[in-house]
């Protein structure tokens, strides 16, 4: 793997030297924010009263969409040409949602299960971030795979963290009773971390997966 990134990979678009748009993606991004705040606000998320409940639609929804874009031919633009150490050092934003979600459960706001104090382990994905990105890509010090361990363990880390929250909401599939419940993170802002920052995590890693398999493939 180069640590400048893949420029020539098997399957890149023929782009005649001109970059792809990106306001349809723009475009995009802005209604789903627009329509996470109009619903939150409105309260169409809160409703637990069925089965599944309606938070689950906040990042179920743009999965099909990161799927598609991945293949498309802006996608592969960015596969071809994003630094992969990038898609690898941009998780290590989850480093400050956890220590948000640490400060919501200090203030009785939501389950201790939901914090790295609980069952939340997905601060290790973003404390790896930059020591993997760097030594896999920029010291070339650990075997190409490893980046593949890494995005997998990030996807089951985020799994885990989503199931527990769905497990601590207000629903008949309850299971940590006893404390604040999690149906604060159906209303706006903090929409947006279902909404936004778990699709934004879960996108990096299926591009950085694409990456992957597309140098294994030169």
């Amino acid at each position: 793997m180069s640590s400048s990134g893949f420029t020539a990979i098997s399957g890149a678009p023929e782009l005649s030297g001109r970059k792809p748009g990106f306001r349809g993606l723009y475009f995009l991004l802005a209604v789903w924010l627009l329509l996470l705040g109009i619903l939150s606000a409105t309260g169409f998320f809160a409703d637990f009263s069925k089965l599944p409940p309606r938070m689950a639609f906040a990042p179920l929804v743009p999965l099909p969409i990161v799927l598609w874009f991945a293949r498309s031919t802006t996608g592969k633009y960015l596969i071809c040409h994003v630094r992969p150490q990038w898609m690898v050092y941009l998780q290590s934003f989850r480093i400050l949602v956890e220590l948000g979600l640490w400060a919501l459960v200090r203030n009785g706001v939501l389950p201790v299960q939901l914090s790295f104090e609980g069952r939340n382990f997905d601060v290790l994905v973003g404390l790896l971030a930059i020591p993997v990105g760097y030594f896999v890509f920029v010291r070339k010090s650990l075997p190409s795979w490893t980046v593949l361990v890494y995005n997998i363990f990030g996807l089951l880390m985020l799994v885990n963290v989503v199931t527990i929250a769905f497990l601590s909401m207000p629903t008949p599939l309850r299971k940590f009773p006893g404390q604040p419940d999690a149906g604060i993170l159906a209303h706006f802002p903090l929409i947006y971390l279902p909404g936004l920052l778990v699709p934004l995590a879960y996108s990096l890693h299926i591009f950085s997966i694409r990456q992957w398999a597309a140098a294994r493939r030169r």
